[in-house]
């Protein structure tokens, strides 16, 4: 805590037995660089600690201390809203988010005249050129402005309590994953609290329930502040309270910020009293109190920001009516538990599941905590219905939740692994509507896009690089050397085809998604180029890069796998569709021309067609893309390639930032070694403490915080034990030696199967599979493989012999 925060502190010890409510107005430096609001927070004593024992549960999280900081306090979220739950028994702070709060305007970022300067970078890079075409591409090709906004907080609702709170016994605090609530309980004055806190998607709010075992005793001030200076804390009516303003907080660009926001806080208590001034709402003598957060900002749309906020939150707490907490809660839980409880899974179980979670993270690997990676799976499928759901914008890099005005990154879409990571789960752990604004967020890119293809690359179709953000950005930022990545929409459009691929929705796949993979894959048959050193015919992609290494060049191999990808894509979806059969029949021929895998002088997968720079253990592993997400590096389809592309991934070694190991669990289940995966699991569930693992509330440390760790775990973990990318169900392809035994239900596969499997001794026991589309199916373990037809609704039992029943 600083030492503003600890004369505060003083302060209201002093103010006697109710602690004064905070100032509603931003003090300096609150939001910035994370710095903490101007509350006496955290100072609670927390007496018998250990003798608290865990919550009931399977999925839990849980403490028995407060949050002493932002990355061990306890997300919720609705899509649209997130908040950040501390747990402080005298001061507690709820932070909280909503998804479209941003730095920024309406804005393009268009650069006139840049493809003009085309043509000379690539002279210059096919002549070995690198830095005179780097800063050439700088001065010329890159966006306006240079950087794109930033995701915002919103603000805080804190309650303070009477001085009795500040020494407490019997203290935990908890989220439940299968009821999505995040709970506080101690003991203080002889007088048992509990605190309840949800984020209701089927309501569009945030609530909060107090209640206390003994009537009377329920007696706080609640006061809603922010870390936007241009803003007011109101009183609206004898329950409510709000607190409206507009960013004045700009990037490094400099553009000016015109969001408006407003959020309002409705109290109901049951008995005792409530009053409302302009700077909190008082409760006192209640037997237990309601507390309903709506918040909303003036966005429409990436191009209008017309909105109005108050009548938005107006309208949310109008909905809600006269609805008891009981019912707010009730329909919570129902549509949260349809999407969590689809899948489920057993890895096994031991005393260490007892364990509070940060302790759980210390021990994981000294083994026997199997029940830690099943968390961590559940984890992810929690989080990813928390921060991405119809309506809303996508997860991004920190999913709904931020505390900063400054966040890492801006906490926008990077798309050069990082967005595309958030979503590996969405089909995979049967969360397909969760994918929903992913694919929102393509449509309005695919629009921007369109300008950004002409403007930089005089080229039809739409064009994507390694970043966008509120205003869909889709120009080269930063810096030529890493911001020149045109492969971005062309990765991001996979996930239509994953899409697709998993549920067999063949009305999306005309309405939606092909129609955006066409124009993509439009952009790519004008940009490719032919190979001038090699004499063999191919095309080639540049300038780009290799994400985040190596500068600016022409050929990375990333993007010559992710545009055979795309092309490969489309001519499927053409073909099912049957449209299209000359544009079809150009990407088949010039997808073969396509510059293939290289193997290099040490064995490994070449990053680059024109160079070499094998041994480097840099976090991304962009060239093996082909292998995962991708599908055209496999076991038994490509054996040498697959072989180089473990070299490579020797090279880069078992360490890295959070996403990186995540993604190396996903690498090492397609190469079929379960306990190298395993050993890639025990890297990334470790408390962090210097460089990648999880910090206490299991979020996923790059460091800093980015939450595709924790969906590249979900991924992962699901690979191991199901994989479906070469056109077969491989059941078990890379079980660990640490998991001899258990069940996963759920989990979803392509050709539209829903999949269930067990597992005793380490080998195969049963596998249930749900047809959901009728098609043929191919299952395979091990190096046997059986076919059979299916008819859709049916559920077919799978026999260890690979036996196939149908179930009963």
């Amino acid at each position: 805590m600083t030492r503003t925060a600890l004369v505060v502190l003083a302060v209201l010890l002093a103010a006697g037995p109710l602690a004064a409510a905070p100032k509603p107005a931003a003090e300096p430096g609150y939001g910035k660089g994370g710095a903490e609001p101007p509350i006496a927070y955290g100072k609670a004593v927390v007496e018998g600690a250990d003798a608290v024992a865990a919550p009931d549960g399977r999925w839990i999280l849980w403490y028995r201390q407060p949050a002493a900081d932002w990355p061990e306090a306890l997300p919720v979220g609705n899509g649209r809203m997130g908040a950040m739950v501390y747990g402080g028994p005298d001061v507690e702070r709820i932070q909280f988010n909503e998804d479209t709060l941003w730095t920024g305007r309406p804005q393009d970022y268009q650069n006139p005249g840049a493809a003009e300067y085309l043509p000379k970078v690539r002279e210059l890079l096919f002549a070995g050129k690198q830095r005179e075409a780097e800063q050439l591409a700088s001065q010329h090709c890159m966006s306006e402005p240079l950087r794109q906004e930033a995701y915002q907080p919103f603000g805080d609702l804190v309650l303070t309590f009477p001085e009795a709170h500040r020494t407490v016994t019997g203290y935990r605090r908890w989220l439940d994953l299968d009821e999505a609530s995040a709970r506080t309980a101690y003991t203080a004055g002889g007088v048992t609290f509990t605190r309840e806190v949800i984020a209701s998607y089927p309501d569009c709010l945030i609530a909060v329930r107090v209640t206390a075992d003994k009537p009377g005793a329920v007696t706080f001030d609640a006061a809603l502040m922010t870390p936007h200076t241009q803003h007011e804390v109101v009183r609206v009516s004898d329950n409510t309270l709000a607190v409206r303003g507009q960013v004045a907080h700009t990037t490094k660009n400099k553009t000016p910020s015109e969001m408006r926001f407003e959020a309002r806080l409705m109290v109901r208590a049951d008995g005792g009293s409530v009053r409302v001034d302009d700077g909190a709402v008082h409760i006192e003598g209640a037997d237990a109190a309601t507390l309903v957060l709506a918040a909303a900002t003036s966005y429409v749309n990436y191009k209008d920001i017309s909105a109005d906020p108050a009548a938005r939150c107006a309208a949310v707490l109008a909905k809600l009516g006269d609805k008891t907490y009981e019912t707010v809660r009730r329909d919570h839980v129902a549509d949260h538990q349809n999407l969590f409880r689809r899948v489920d899974i057993d890895l096994g179980t031991s005393d260490a599941a007892r364990n509070e979670t940060h302790e759980r993270l210390r021990t994981f690997a000294e083994g026997n905590d199997p029940h830690l990676a099943a968390l961590a799976f559940q984890y992810g499928r929690y989080l990813l219905i928390a921060s991405s759901r119809p309506g809303s914008q996508p997860a991004n890099l920190q999913g709904v939740w931020n505390h900063r005005l400054d966040p890492p990154w801006d906490s926008k879409y990077t798309d050069n692994i990082n967005t595309e990571m958030n979503y590996w789960p969405a089909e995979l752990a049967n969360l397909p509507e969760c994918h929903e604004p992913l694919f929102a967020l393509l449509a309005d890119c695919a629009e921007t896009g369109a300008r950004t293809a002409r403007t930089f690359y005089d080229c039809p179709g739409w064009v994507l690089h390694h970043n966008t953000d509120l205003w869909r950005g889709t120009a080269p930022i930063n810096a030529s050397n890493h911001g020149i990545w045109p492969t971005g929409g062309a990765w991001l459009c996979q996930h239509l085809w994953f899409h697709y691929a998993f549920t067999g929705d063949e009305q999306f796949l005309r309405d939606r998604a092909y129609p955006i993979m066409k124009k993509a894959a439009e952009f790519f048959v004008h940009f490719l180029v032919d190979d001038p050193v090699n004499g063999q015919g191919w095309l080639v992609s540049g300038p780009s890069n290799s994400p985040e290494r190596g500068g600016l060049v022409m050929g990375p191999t990333m993007d010559h796998q992710i545009i055979r990808g795309l092309f490969g894509n489309c001519i499927e979806a053409s073909r099912i569709l049957g449209v299209d059969e000359d544009f079809r029949n150009k990407l088949i021929e010039m997808r073969s021309r396509v510059a293939p895998n290289q193997v290099g002088a040490e064995g490994q997968l070449k990053e680059w067609l024109y160079k070499e720079a094998p041994k480097d253990t840099h976090r991304h592993v962009s060239h093996l893309w082909g292998l995962h997400p991708g599908d055209e590096i496999t076991r038994r389809g490509t054996p040498d390639i697959w072989k180089a592309a473990m070299k490579s991934l020797e090279f880069r070694g078992d360490g890295g930032t959070g996403w990186s190991m995540a993604w190396k669990i996903n690498f090492w289940a397609r190469f079929e070694d379960g306990d190298h995966a395993y050993r890639m699991v025990a890297n990334l569930l470790r408390l962090a403490v210097k460089g990648g693992g999880m910090y206490p509330n299991l979020f996923d440390a790059h460091p800093p915080f980015q939450i595709d760790g924790n969906f590249g775990a979900t991924s992962g973990i699901a690979e191991m034990l199901l994989a479906s990318h070469a056109g077969e169900l491989h059941f078990l392809p890379a079980l660990p030696s640490a998991w001899p035994a258990g069940r996963v239900t759920g989990l979803c596969a392509r050709g539209a199967f829903e999949v269930d499997i067990a597992w005793k001794d380490a080998k195969l026991a049963e596998a249930q599979v749900l047809s959901k589309r009728g098609k043929a199916c191919t299952v395979r373990l091990g190096e046997k493989t059986a076919t059979f037809d299916t008819v859709a609704g049916k559920r077919y039992r799978i026999g260890p012999d690979l036996a196939v029943t149908e179930s009963r």
